[in-house]
């Protein structure tokens, strides 16, 4: 699987890496703060410093041709014309669900549109986007922060397509799609729920993690804080179903937080670790995503 050899590489850089950590983020919090403001108001006066434009640390193949059973759906991100795979239509007509599903990772490959497989059969109409600078498209790779701009601009172009129902949108990713996941769904009233894969909520330990990942000015804790769904976990706007693999014992601590923190606030959020690690809790984790939204509307079976 593509995303898995990504995600082996990168954490054999890791400890290669971690001696050239910058220092704030060696000083990072304990405890990230809690921020009672909106998350999504913040993001209209926030904007990321990048000081080091480029490419998305993974690449990716450009994106010619589409896996059996997609088709390319072209979608734009502010000035960026960017790809995204999309199932084919239904000769039957009529609205459906839809799910937008965020890749592993830091380049769209033919793996990721595998995982889609238990969601096209239980009936969904899915999109898997390429961000910016991934899979030769221009933009420069931010960290999850512009890369979340990238995201809502997809979920509003699969809520416009003719075919889906745009009352029964969902998002869902794994690994870098699911930390995706956690900021968009606090970014937006638009997905009616969301169940993020070994996303992580903590920008501080992400990067703590992949400091070679690192584009932003880390002197600046704003940076970590609106990359840090933890930070802002008072600001969710759709149901959320938080997993991760019970062997991935390093999102525990801030997965409950983020948690806590959520239900202190009333929000509807759950968080469930599923048995395995990264990679073999997936196929139970999507089946408890489905089962997820089919209690929220989806119309289908879980």
């Amino acid at each position: 699987m593509a995303s898995q050899s990504i995600l082996n590489r990168r954490s054999l850089l890791a400890g290669a890496a971690a001696s050239f950590l910058p220092l704030e983020a060696q000083a990072a919090p304990s405890v990230p703060p809690l921020i009672a403001r909106d998350y999504a108001s913040d993001r209209q006066s926030f904007r990321t410093h990048i000081l080091k434009a480029g490419p998305a640390p993974d690449g990716g193949d450009p994106l010619t041709e589409p896996p059996d059973g997609a088709q390319v759906l072209p979608y734009r991100s502010g000035s960026l014309d960017l790809k995204a795979w999309r199932s084919m239509p239904d000769a039957k007509g009529g609205k459906r669900p839809a799910l937008l599903f965020l890749h592993g990772g830091n380049g769209l490959g033919t793996g990721h549109w595998d995982l889609t497989g238990p969601y096209l059969k239980a009936g969904y109409i899915v999109m898997v986007p390429a961000f910016r600078a991934e899979n030769g498209q221009k933009g420069a790779f931010s960290g999850f922060y512009d890369e979340t701009s990238d995201v809502l601009a997809a979920g509003r172009v699969l809520a416009a397509q003719p075919d889906v129902d745009p009352s029964r949108v969902f998002v869902s990713g794994h690994s870098v799609g699911g930390t995706l996941t956690l900021l968009a769904s606090l970014s937006t009233k638009l997905f009616r729920g969301a169940s993020s894969f070994s996303g992580n909520p903590s920008a501080y330990a992400f990067f703590k993690r992949f400091p070679e990942d690192i584009r932003f000015d880390t002197s600046d804790p704003r940076e970590f804080e609106m990359r840090s769904a933890v930070c802002y976990a008072t600001s969710f706007k759709c149901p959320l179903l938080i997993q991760h693999g019970s062997e991935e014992t390093r999102s525990t601590d801030m997965s409950e937080l983020t948690l806590s923190r959520a239900r202190a606030a009333g929000l509807p959020v759950e968080y469930a670790p599923v048995r395995g690690d990264h990679f073999s809790a997936l196929p139970e984790e999507t089946m408890r995503s489905l089962a997820f939204f089919a209690k929220l509307g989806s119309g289908v079976s879980g």
